[in-house]
């Protein structure tokens, strides 16, 4: 999922104009008699798309395949439906480059080959075993290290010059944070298949690929598209805790777990965080079930290779963390990105789903929060884990002096669903 950022800046800074641009005037670079005459050294076709999957591969890339910039004809009108279904969510800059992101020529009218990159990070073993610690948080396989994009895009930087090099074209650089249509381009480019989670499906990777993509202006030879494995198989879609997923191949980020706790800017609807149990950031459920995984393979990335200070945090740690705290503790990593607020937000919905009324005194700490995010979230745990009394007890002057409209929809809230749960005791 892409970041929230002005999508025009985006494109800048992650084009890279060409190492070596196409051939510049002087002897041997213009149109005699005889048609275009080559460089020494450069290469075209199979030759050069041979040495440049043999550079890829030798800096760290698992999969390499290219496509047709023409290759995904049918995704404008299914990228159209979903936006005006409103699945995107409060992602508005999705719909603001709809236009560029559903064809790749909309982007680049030069390209002429679209090369698609996957960087494996598979977990060494089921994540979601942690789901069952529910006193710890659990963030997402994908988060726990360096951020991807910083690590892919300086892989792909030295990829696209090799491929300048070799070729004299121009190349452009783009991971996630551009308006390209990765997935739909990765299936026509052979690499995987979109699976009924929409997530990109490989027979050797599994779910685990981080995707990459350079568009040049070097005519390379197409792969074939990947086709549909998934068959009858809906473990994809029958394990989301939230029903993300309206019908097979279809995602509605608004009941996303992953959009809900790294997107979603408001507060969460109060009917989906039961669901989330103790996900801080990020979900990997419907990607860990897949049965292709029995193919994937453990990352080989150092960089990206999981840390065990991220893996299984308690709670109860995560619930201090000021903004100094915070930023400190997930620097460099994809998690800094939601802020604290956003962040001790989903802590307090994991301590609210925890079960743990040892764990209410940190909620009770944070009623007095400086953000409303934050204490309308403390107030919801609460309701969780304390008796009415209780409840009531830290209402009194709170709902009163309380400013945000929102903190106090959650207190009567709060109130009323103790006193119905403690009325049908």
């Amino acid at each position: 999922m892409e970041r929230g950022r002005d999508s025009e800046a985006l494109v800048r800074q992650d084009q890279v104009p060409a190492v070596v641009s196409r051939a510049p005037g002087g002897p041997g670079a213009g149109h005699g008699p005889g048609g275009p005459l080559r460089q020494p050294g450069l290469l075209d076709g199979e030759a050069l798309k041979r040495a440049f999957t043999e550079r890829a591969r030798a800096l760290g890339f698992d999969a390499i395949r290219v496509a047709r910039p023409d290759s995904i004809p049918l995704a404008p009108e299914r990228l159209k439906a979903w936006l005006e279904a409103g699945c995107h969510g409060s992602m508005d800059w999705m719909a603001d480059t709809a236009e560029r992101r559903a064809d790749p020529r909309s982007l680049w009218p030069e390209v002429r080959s679209v090369i698609l990159l996957g960087l494996n990070y598979g977990p060494r073993e089921n994540p979601l075993a942690e789901l069952a610690r529910r006193d710890r948080g659990y963030i997402s396989v994908y988060a726990r290290n360096r951020d991807y994009h910083d690590v892919i895009k300086g892989k792909l930087k030295e990829a696209a010059g090799f491929l300048a090099a070799r070729a004299s074209s121009d190349v452009k650089v783009f991971v996630d944070t551009a308006p390209v249509m990765e997935k739909p381009l990765a299936e026509a480019a052979g690499l995987g298949w979109q699976g009924k989670h929409t997530v990109v499906v490989s027979r050797d990777f599994g779910n685990w690929l981080f995707l990459g993509a350079i568009f040049t202006t070097a005519d390379l030879p197409a792969d074939e598209p990947e086709r549909d494995h998934c068959g009858s198989c809906r473990r994809c879609l029958d394990i989301c805790p939230t029903g993300a997923f309206p019908a097979p191949y279809r995602l509605d980020a608004r009941r996303c777990i992953s959009y809900l706790t790294i997107e979603h800017k408001g507060h969460i609807p109060e009917e989906l965080r039961p669901g989330i149990g103790n996900r801080i950031f990020g979900c990997d459920d419907c990607l860990a079930v897949c049965p292709w995984n029995k193919f994937a393979q453990a990352g080989r990335e150092a960089r990206l290779v999981q840390r065990e200070d991220l893996t299984a945090l308690p709670l109860e740690e995560l619930a201090r963390l000021d903004d100094p705290a915070f930023r400190t503790r997930f620097s460099g990593t994809p998690v800094k990105r939601t802020g604290r607020d956003r962040f001790v937000r989903n802590v307090l919905i994991a301590i609210g789903n925890s079960g743990e009324a040892g764990l209410a005194g940190e909620a009770e700490r944070l009623l007095d929060d400086a953000s409303p995010l934050v204490r309308a979230m403390a107030v919801w745990a609460l309701s969780r884990l304390l008796p009415i009394e209780d409840v009531a007890s830290h209402a009194e002057g709170r709902q009163e002096r309380e400013s945000d409209a929102d903190v106090r929809a959650e207190w009567r809230r709060a109130l009323a669903s103790a006193a119905e749960a403690a009325g049908s005791s």
